[in-house]
């Protein structure tokens, strides 16, 4: 496993434990892209690619006599700019001429240990030392450009990291107006695009569809990631399963405007081109200056969907995140927003923490509204200091009175919005995206401060440092609550305007950056009126992402089961809030409602002081199940046993570790004379022994025609792992209103 050069063939061969990436360089000095599939180890495969003159698609000049040899039709692994290869593109670079082009030759390559880093830009890590890098140095030879691209090789993972970084080397400057952070050329096969689509409250919808011969778009140009469209899409066989099939995925670790472009051209080739999306976006390159585009993961499962997923789970949780919460128990919290919304004041809050303490809960989270002038979204935002209004003699006695129930204390932030009508704003208009001339349309009655700004992100510093050195806050939730319009930095000349998107994501890393090393022992979770910014560069500094607004734990079932196709358990921000639901008006019993946060982070997010008895007592159950099945929640291997497109009346997820496994079920469509419950479990040892040590029924309903609960598979009864996974489990009849299953099974033995 690793990366091998055969310098007499001129390839390159990055094979991983289950995988083989090959390029060449050709004898005209272009990289080629060859394969990128099941593990087949080295050998030349140029000779999947024969000459052929393809109508209307240009020739490079050498062979503009002899034909057959065109950029239009190689498969290429970045590509040149405005050179005669009329497939989706990687680059737009202009001369001070204003004219666009580049092709890029071989110059050198260098391999070595270890992972290459990003100068302002998160990146994948390694940790564990097992990780290769490749760097392989193209040139074009009439404007200078240089192009590195990058290449992080995890073999144990089949993972390999992607970037590009871009060097004028040239004695003018010049303007790129698109830079890519990878091309995947599949020359063969057919294959179905999955993405995740959604809107606000409503995100990371899955979708599959079948590659036309056309260009499929996925992009966000918000200024974020989006609630649209996630910055992660799949390729696979078109009869690709959970358990079999060829899928490729690729993630980029970024959280700004974003741009996947796939195209199936004239030859049945399928392209695709991922980075930063291009619309505004120009940046101005002098002789001697740089630009690195964002990093992309890029994985290849030969074995199906599942597969997939698992390795980005890991992935991240143990190359992107970073920090001591990462691996460490997250504590079960409540938050207060649904709750109180801003209308709260320090005894509200104490009675709120002190009914959660008697339950076992074990953070308080603050949320909006505790600063500035802040009785409503039209004001404050910018004033980080205490509206002691609400909360007299600041926030240390209201953290004390909680510190001393038993409880962490933590708080919402929301640092790079400002609101009109605030100290900062008056003080700084300049700090804030405006338009000259123009009035701002406005996103929540907030404006977008200009994070490219080093003064702005030296000033939240500032001011975010001195409010977590001054209180014990052990939390916080980090929100942005707008996306970007009239995008103008009055710190950035005309020629450089088009930096100004960019250059923001930047200083918000360099925050956050700032901060979490400075303080380490605080959890941070990002937030962007819910799942927003869901992506793996916010995953980088936040361990975990608050995953919807919408907190509805029916219509969660499908936000999280989207999620879960890039994105492990230990990264979802989940809670259980109220009935009727705040979002849809729903009513889900209390219990499915635990069963769904609990492939989370688990939290809640409801005034606890209106529970019954009964329900504070299911309360109690619920975070002591939790904490029992916290190991297998976080760590284990996670499976989808469901697809709700195709199989309407119930969800079911499983988790599995070497010794134990859960499995979830929640029941979205009842039906008259049900058909049975049938499930495969996955991930079980075939030969071990799984003792059912606890089943639990939540929330079914008895009626004449259901007179008991009808029997299936039972609780103390034994079965061996192949039996559950080949033959499967039956589950006990269930009727009501959204009833749920949480089975946990213990491995006892093997045959």
């Amino acid at each position: 496993m690793g990366i091998h050069f055969d310098s007499g063939a001129g390839l390159f061969t990055l094979e991983t434990a289950h995988t083989s990436y090959h390029m060449q360089v050709d004898e005209r000095g272009h990289l080629l892209h060859l394969y990128y599939g099941r593990r087949i180890g080295q050998g030349c495969l140029s000779t999947l690619y024969p000459p052929a003159d393809h109508g209307f698609s240009p020739d490079y000049y050498p062979n503009r006599r002899d034909r057959g040899v065109s950029p239009d039709v190689l498969p290429q692994e970045y590509t040149g700019c405005n050179v005669g290869d009329f497939r989706l593109g990687c680059l737009v670079a202009r001369d001070e001429h204003g004219a666009a082009g580049a092709d890029f030759l071989y110059v050198s390559h260098t391999i070595r240990p270890g992972k290459y880093a990003l100068n302002d830009l998160p990146a994948a890590h390694d940790e564990e030392e097992e990780a290769e890098t490749l760097i392989v140095c193209l040139k074009d030879a009439v404007t200078g450009l240089e192009l590195e691209l990058l290449y992080g090789v995890f073999a144990r993972q089949d993972v390999i990291t992607r970037a590009a970084r871009l060097r004028n080397g040239g004695s003018a400057p010049l303007r790129l107006e698109k830079a890519a952070s990878l091309c995947l050329d599949l020359p063969f096969g057919q294959w179905d695009l999955i993405h995740f689509h959604g809107r606000h409250a409503m995100e990371r919808q899955m979708q599959r569809a079948p590659l036309t011969n056309a260009i499929h778009t996925v992009s966000s140009t918000r200024g974020a990631s989006s609630h649209h469209h996630n910055p992660f899409v799949i390729l696979c066989d078109r009869s690709a399963t959970e358990d079999a099939g060829l899928c490729y995925g690729v993630m980029l670790v970024y959280s700004g405007s974003h741009r996947t472009d796939i195209e199936v051209d004239q030859n049945g080739s399928t392209r695709l081109v991922s980075g930063l999306h291009d619309q505004g976006f120009c940046w101005y390159l002098q002789p001697g200056e740089s630009f690195e585009t964002p990093e992309a993961l890029l994985c290849c499962a030969p074995d199906g969907l599942g597969a997939l997923s698992r390795r980005y789970h890991r992935f991240i949780r143990h190359n992107i995140c970073r920090g001591v919460w990462r691996f460490a128990r997250r504590p079960v919290l409540i938050n207060n927003w649904e709750a109180t919304y801003f209308h709260f004041d320090t005894e509200t809050i104490c009675r709120i923490a002190e009914k959660a303490a008697s339950l076992g809960v074990e953070m308080l989270v603050l949320d909006d509204g505790w600063f500035g002038k802040r009785d409503d979204d039209n004001s404050g935002l910018g004033d980080w200091y205490v509206n002691e209004n609400k909360l007299p003699g600041g926030l240390n006695p209201l953290i004390e009175r909680i510190n001393a129930l038993g409880m962490k204390f933590g708080i919402w932030i929301e640092p790079e919005m400002v609101s009109e009508d605030s100290d900062l704003y008056r003080a700084h208009p300049d700090w804030a995206f405006t338009l000259p001339g123009r009035a701002p349309a406005m996103g929540r009655d907030q404006l977008v401060l200009d994070m490219g700004r080093p003064e702005v992100v030296d000033h939240l510093t500032d001011v975010l440092s001195d409010l977590l050195r001054r209180h014990h806050i052990e939390y916080v939730k980090w929100d942005m609550n707008r996306n970007m319009s009239d995008v103008y930095s009055r710190a950035l000349p005309p020629e450089r305007q088009g930096e100004a998107a960019h250059r923001y994501m930047l200083g918000v890393y360099r925050l956050l950056n700032r901060l979490t090393i400075a303080f380490p022992h605080v959890l941070f979770e990002g937030c962007a009126g819910g799942g927003g910014r869901f992506d793996a560069g916010m995953l980088a500094y936040f361990p975990q992402i608050w995953c919807s607004d919408n907190t509805d734990a029916i219509e969660r079932l499908i936000i999280q089961h989207g999620t879960s196709f890039g994105y492990p358990v230990s990264a979802v921000g989940a809670h259980v809030s109220a009935c009727p639901n705040h979002q849809t008006g729903r009513n889900t019993p209390l219990w499915t409602r635990a069963v769904v946060a609990m492939s989370g982070t688990f939290g809640y997010e409801l005034d606890l002081g209106r529970l019954t008895d009964e329900e504070c007592r299911q309360v109690k159950e619920q975070i002591a199940a939790f904490k029992r099945y916290y190991d297998v929640i976080q760590n284990g291997q996670y499976y989808r046993l469901s697809d709700p497109a195709r199989e309407p009346r119930y969800v079911a997820w499983q988790t599995v570790t070497d010794s134990e496994a859960l499995l979830n079920l929640v029941l979205t469509r009842p039906e008259g004379n049900a058909r049975p419950l049938h499930l495969c479990l996955r991930g079980l040892e075939e030969d071990a022994l799984y003792c059912v040590d606890t089943m639990r029924l939540y929330g079914i309903t008895v009626t004449p025609e259901v007179h008991s609960v009808q029997a299936g598979i039972s609780e103390g009864a034994v079965y061996s792992g192949s039996t559950l996974m080949y033959a499967g489990c039956t589950l006990p009849r269930l009727s009501g209103d959204y009833p749920s299953v949480q089975l946990h099974l213990t491995r006892v033995a093997n045959h």
